[in-house]
C-alpha cells in the first residue's frame, strides 16, 4: 500500500463487498458491549481512541451501525469539505 493509500477508507462504495461478520457480541443490562480483542487488534483500536457511531436508517428504523475512528472521519470530512470551502472562500 502506498503512502497515499494509507488514508483511504477501505469502505468505499465500490468496495462494499469487503464487509463481513467478524463476531457476534452481546449488550448487557447497562447497554455496554465489548469489542473483541481480535477485532481491536486488526483495526488498531487502542485504549483512549475515540470512535464515531454512524447509523443508517431504512423505513424509519436503524438498520446498520458502524464505528469509525474519529481521526479517519476527520480526514474524510476534510477531503470532502476542503475543496468546497476553498471554492466558496475564493469566490468572496
Amino acid at each position: 500500500m502506498t503512502r497515499k493509500d494509507e488514508n483511504k477508507s477501505c469502505c468505499t462504495a465500490s468496495e462494499l463487498g469487503c464487509c463481513k461478520v467478524e463476531s457476534v457480541i452481546s449488550v448487557d443490562e447497562r447497554g455496554q458491549m465489548v469489542l473483541p480483542k481480535e477485532i481491536r487488534d486488526k483495526a488498531n483500536i487502542r485504549p483512549g481512541d475515540k470512535l464515531a457511531v454512524i447509523s443508517m436508517e431504512k423505513d424509519g428504523a436503524v438498520c446498520c451501525i458502524s464505528l469509525i475512528k474519529v481521526e479517519k472521519l476527520e480526514e474524510i470530512v476534510k477531503g470532502m469539505l476542503g475543496p468546497v470551502m476553498k471554492d466558496i472562500l475564493e469566490k468572496k
